[in-house]
């Protein structure tokens, strides 16, 4: 099947840069959030996302991992990389790379359903638009219909050659 570029290395890092923002327009009175990106692609979105608030946010950035089987989430439960007592009261941004079938984000946000939090938001890079559970994006660096066959790949392998893709 062919490889059709949806975003390079530089549509990627301006996607990044106005997700930035977003969150910062919406946390500007926040003292602390927390980035949890799933373990991956997200988590390596989370990371660049990290990096461009500490130069425009003034609050404390935590960032953290979801580790979690993404093909089947019943069959262990998903662990983050700090405690919720560390989470508790805190405004947290669940990040991923693309938003399939929900089913991935879904699992991931439910680990911070059993503490009191502030917030909770969803941050996706792309967004496929074929949702199966009840789960949304509320930050989306780009949306994008496509047919159940076709799949989108984030490819960040090479540092500076990052690209999305359909295939």
């Amino acid at each position: 099947m062919k490889k059709v570029e949806i975003l390079n290395t530089q549509q990627i890092q301006q996607k990044l840069n106005r997700l930035a923002y977003e969150i910062y327009e919406h946390t500007v009175e926040e003292k602390e959030i927390m980035l949890t990106g799933i373990e991956g692609n997200g988590y390596l979105v989370a990371k660049k996302l990290s990096a461009i608030l500490k130069k425009i946010a003034p609050y404390k950035i935590t960032l953290g991992k979801i580790t979690l089987d993404k093909k089947n989430p019943l069959a262990k439960k998903p662990v983050v990389d700090f405690t919720e007592a560390d989470y508790k009261n805190k405004t947290i941004f669940v990040v991923d790379d693309v938003l399939n079938s929900g089913k991935t984000l879904i699992y991931a946000v439910q680990l911070f359903l059993t503490q009191p939090i502030k917030k909770l938001h969803t941050v996706i890079l792309v967004d496929r638009s074929h949702t199966q559970y009840p789960v949304k994006a509320d930050f989306v660096g780009l949306s994008l219909s496509t047919t159940l066959q076709e799949h989108i790949v984030a490819d960040f392998s090479v540092s500076g050659k990052e690209t999305v893709y359909l295939e």
